[in-house]
């Protein structure tokens, strides 16, 4: 398992680390903090980019409410002031980069859309024709948009580990047919919907993942939504099938990574510093494209 450097906040009761969030327990709710940290090909890098945690946060905020109308969400609010007592002392290192949210029971699959076909998506269609299981049409090129996005979940894992794409049926295997259709039902309409947002701003949503949870019997939209670190972006601009994208995300680090010769497990190598500045203004952008403000 890859290990991640100790929370900022020692004083405070961390329940989990991930690769990107720290999560602190109040009486009744959850602190979620967004870092600056960057992981790569399941590994958690030595350098952090700056202001990463600030946009994914934002970004994550920006789609919560734009998802209202389709699933309720976690959050309960993002203004410090009205964090419990013991958070409030990290005003400034918590403004912007973090949401109080409900305690909901994540539900054990990961859900993934895809709208074009790229990445491990492609490498599996060139090999088999299809993608995690699901025939696709002969004949299509890289980066091509699918006729209908498809919903390829995966089994969560630890960190450091890879998640396991699954069948829809091994879906219903661990969550039972209705929560899985669901799950499938909703992960396509919020895709769906976020795609053409941001078709509008000048960005393709080529694939994505979101994690739900139970609360109440009602399952709710957790963790990221939308984010550069959760979904594959592309600039509108320069789309063209038949090849890899420019991306508007951490490609740029995936491809230093790749061409490093890295073998993908931990620990990561340390990002040359243009690398680091590039991705971060990377990621301004994206949010200054989709909601106008700057970070």
């Amino acid at each position: 398992m890859t290990t991640i450097p100790n929370t900022e906040f020692d004083d405070l009761s961390l329940v989990r680390q991930g690769k990107v969030r720290d999560i602190f327990d109040t009486a009744d709710s959850l602190l979620m903090v967004t870092t600056d940290r960057l992981s790569a090909f399941d590994v958690v890098l030595p350098d952090t980019i700056p202001d990463k945690g600030k946009v994914l946060n934002q970004i994550s905020v920006f789609w919560f409410k734009q998802m209202e109308d389709i699933v309720k969400n976690h959050i309960i609010t993002t203004n410090v002031d009205k964090y419990p007592a013991e958070f409030k002392k990290y005003r400034e290192a918590l403004d912007k980069r973090s949401m109080l949210v409900k305690k909901a029971q994540p539900l054990e699959v990961e859900c993934i859309v895809r709208g074009y076909i790229s990445g491990s998506g492609w490498s599996s269609y060139q090999k088999d024709g299809h993608v995690c299981g699901i025939p696709l049409p002969n004949g299509l090129k890289e980066s091509d948009k699918l006729t209908t996005p498809l919903f390829t979940p995966s089994t969560k894992a630890e960190i450091g580990d890879h998640d396991i794409n699954i069948s829809f049926e091994e879906t219903i295997n661990i969550l039972g047919k209705e929560k899985a259709e669901k799950l499938r039902d909703l992960s396509l309409a919020i895709y769906n919907k976020g795609a053409q947002l941001a078709l509008e701003k000048g960005i393709i949503i080529a694939d994505t993942k979101f994690e739900f949870g139970m609360l109440d019997n009602e399952i709710i939209l957790i963790d990221e939504i939308l984010t550069p670190d959760s979904s594959r972006f592309w600039p509108l601009s320069d789309y063209e099938p038949g090849r890899g994208q420019k991306s508007f995300d951490k490609q740029t680090v995936r491809d230093w990574l790749t061409a490093s010769g890295w073998d993908k497990k931990h620990p990561g190598p340390k990002l040359p510093a243009e690398i680091i500045e590039n991705t971060s203004n990377t990621y301004k952008e994206i949010y200054t494209r989709l909601t106008g403000e700057h970070v």
